[in-house]
């Protein structure tokens, strides 16, 4: 019986995040999906002091063969091991809660006081359970989860060298 991909990202989850602990990180996120004809496991993991490429051949190693005793996947897919970048999406509390002070982008389903995207710095999750930014001017603004389409957080480059 083929398994739906919220059941291997459950599985894959409960695999991964014992083992991805142990070596040091956590797990950020974890994605199965279809790009063109193929299969992706994606196992996103994240450190305080960020991630390697040697980080990601650690975890590769370590869990493939933990993935092919448990068998989670009735298809042929290729796992991909990586860092959730200096921009991410945030997904959940964990992610919100993990990037408190950042830059942050939230764009919106439907337009909110004439904007459908916002920028300002991420305060975090108020009482509501609303996502809360600081906007450039200095104003707090509030998005009730159900209306954010995506929340990211944004790096501005420097442009001086």
């Amino acid at each position: 019986m083929k398994k739906s991909n919220k059941g291997v990202v459950g599985v894959v989850s409960a695999i991964a995040e014992p083992l991805v602990t142990s070596l040091g990180y956590f797990l950020w996120d974890v994605e199965y999906v279809k790009e063109g004809a193929d299969m992706y496991l994606r196992i996103t993991i994240d450190s305080e002091e960020g991630i390697t490429i040697e980080d990601c051949e650690k975890v590769h190693r370590a869990i493939d063969p933990l993935l092919d005793e448990a068998d989670p996947i009735d298809e042929m897919y290729h796992l991909e091991i990586s860092s959730p970048g200096i921009e991410r999406e945030l997904k959940n509390d964990m992610h919100i809660n993990a990037c408190v002070e950042w830059d942050v982008e939230v764009r919106l389903y439907a337009p909110l006081d004439g904007a459908k995207s916002y920028r300002g710095v991420l305060l975090g999750l108020d009482e509501e359970d609303r996502i809360v930014i600081a906007l450039p001017d200095g104003t707090e603004k509030a998005f009730a989860r159900p209306a954010v389409a995506s929340l990211r957080t944004v790096y501005t480059f420097d442009s001086e060298i």
